[in-house]
């Protein structure tokens, strides 16, 4: 199993409609081959900031078999433009 981790900033004023266009995506993101779960958490020291946690079969479930799809062009478009700074992903595995 990886995690992917992700700090999203979210630019000032669009954190509601990041949460409902986010309640949209997760649909695409749970539809990809290798997906296994995700949260989306708030964080409560930093006003417009979210931890997304996604856990993946593999590290290509997500470079490949979502980042490399079609579909990722939805979840982009919904999504991109709520970011400020564009995030960082970082992979985790179990030691």
């Amino acid at each position: 199993m990886i995690l992917e981790a992700v700090e999203l900033n979210i630019k000032p004023g669009q954190a509601e409609n990041f949460e409902i266009a986010f309640k949209e995506a997760e649909a695409i993101i749970s539809s990809i081959n290798g997906y296994i779960s995700h949260q989306l958490q708030k964080c409560i020291e930093t006003k417009n900031q979210y931890l997304l946690l996604v856990e993946w079969e593999t590290l290509e479930a997500h470079t490949v078999n979502f980042r490399q799809s079609d579909i990722y062009q939805e979840w982009k478009s919904r999504l991109h433009h709520f970011y400020d700074p564009f995030p960082t992903v970082k992979h985790y595995r179990i030691v």
